[in-house]
């Protein structure tokens, strides 16, 4: 089990928070490639949202045509390098590989994918460039992975695109709410500047849409609106103590750390309530920002958690320590959080009960919530005649996103409810061909 000293500096801070998927070098690169079968059909493709076409891109890698790999790739996935590290590659194309039924390692996709997109975004190679202007407009709201991806692809088709983003920084949950060791900030950003200066999308920072005067206003002047909110702050938990000083959201509490870096404290004892992977995100970085113990309590059992295994495994390394079938009833302090009251649960029958008497505190300094995000409620109310389902997420039609307001197109969170930056991508991409679609019909 990892111990991580509390880094102080941004070395020390960069060192506890190593990239989990280093770049490969050019020899690293060629041995990697040289094992892939090329299979026919092969289930990598398949299991990629975005349909990388895979065997191709790790050929073109193998016989030295970087460039031509990167192109393959950014062709299927805009945000091809961003994917390449952050993806749960292990579940996905990696978890797809052939080579997992002969119990050999799988090829390292999402390694080999980085460094082909990477080479080309530092030599600044140029690969894709705007379509002839078709004199039509389109307005993202919001900057996150859909947004970017949907502007890459209409850029392409000849359209005009501004991005209005509340933040002063693109590319959403990737840049504010991905763990620290799976990306840095500068690959991020990077990626971003580079298909912005190819494509010529336009973002407007500290541009927030939160009235019906703005909405309309963007309505006048553009032809066809895309969505890509994303998701709203870490939902209450409705609990006694919740307001105290030390208890903070997981989504607030990654972003501030990709932001500030080692400038944040974070204390001895650290609870963090939830079992999905933003959960074990969060464990981790607490580990690995100098906490002495992280619990991860989670009120039904290890094999019932919504995080990946693997994900898991990365937290426990870290130095995080699993707590199950405990839920919180209060969150106990005066001034500041000292403590977690839990209690014991138990299935019966499928269903979740708790058991009588069996409540329990865990002393801590800082309650982390990993308890899932709310919904963009209010800003969805903003714009007439559109849809929402039983989720509170925006409906659209699957083939094409586009929502019960004809004009409005989305993507990303905000319709899928919270799935991976890669899913995101393929929304806004398959997005801006229905936008095309209705636009020329």
């Amino acid at each position: 089990m990892a111990e991580y000293r509390r880094p102080k500096t941004a070395e020390e801070f960069e060192q506890n928070f190593a990239q989990k998927k280093p770049l490969m070098n050019d020899t690293q690169a060629y041995y990697e490639s040289s094992r892939c079968l090329f299979c026919y059909d092969a289930p990598c493709v398949q299991a990629c949202p975005t349909g990388i076409d895979i065997p191709l891109f790790i050929k073109q890698i193998n016989t030295g045509n970087k460039t031509g790999a990167a192109a393959t790739i950014f062709d299927a996935n805009w945000l091809g390098n961003a994917c390449g590290k952050i993806c749960p590659t292990e579940t996905l194309c990696e978890g797809a590989c052939v080579y997992n039924h002969q119990e050999v390692p799988p090829i390292q996709i999402g390694r080999l994918q980085n460094f082909a997109t990477d080479s080309v975004i530092k030599e600044d190679k140029t690969l894709f460039k705007p379509g002839p202007s078709n004199g039509k407009k389109v307005a993202m709201i919001g900057a996150g992975p859909a947004s970017l991806a949907c502007a890459c692809e209409l850029r392409v088709l000849g359209y005009e695109v501004d991005i209005f983003e509340a933040k002063d920084k693109p590319s959403g949950l990737t840049v504010y709410g991905i763990a620290p060791y799976k990306i840095t900030n500068e690959e991020v950003l990077d990626e971003v500047a580079y298909l912005q200066k190819q494509l010529g999308f336009q973002v407007h920072y500290g541009q927030s849409v939160t009235s019906r005067e703005k909405i309309k206003e963007l309505e006048d002047e553009y032809d066809a609106l895309f969505i890509g909110v994303g998701l709203g702050p870490t939902r209450a938990l409705r609990l006694p103590g919740e307001e105290l000083p030390g208890v903070v959201g997981a989504v607030e509490f990654i972003e501030e750390l990709r932001m500030k870096h080692e400038a944040v404290t974070v204390p001895n004892m650290v609870v963090v309530i939830g079992g999905g992977n933003t959960a074990m995100d969060a464990a981790s970085e607490a580990s690995r920002m100098g906490a002495e113990v992280t619990f991860l309590a989670y009120r039904r059992s290890k094999e019932e958690m919504g995080a990946y295994g693997f994900e898991y495994k990365l937290a426990v390394s870290s130095g995080a320590k699993g707590l199950f079938n405990v839920s919180p009833v209060e969150i106990v302090g005066e001034e500041h959080v000292r403590g977690v009251k839990f209690i014991c649960t138990e299935s019966v029958d499928g269903k979740l009960q708790n058991k009588e008497g069996s409540e329990f505190v865990v002393d801590c300094d800082m309650v982390i919530k990993a308890t899932g995000q709310a919904k963009q409620g209010s800003f969805f109310a903003l714009i007439d005649d559109l849809k929402i389902n039983d989720w509170n997420c925006i409906e659209v039609n699957q083939e094409t996103y586009q929502t019960s307001n004809p004009r409005y197109f989305a993507g990303g969170d905000a319709v899928n409810g919270g799935a991976e930056v890669v899913n995101a991508a393929f929304e806004g991409k398959r997005a801006a061909l229905g936008i095309h679609e209705w636009i020329n019909q």
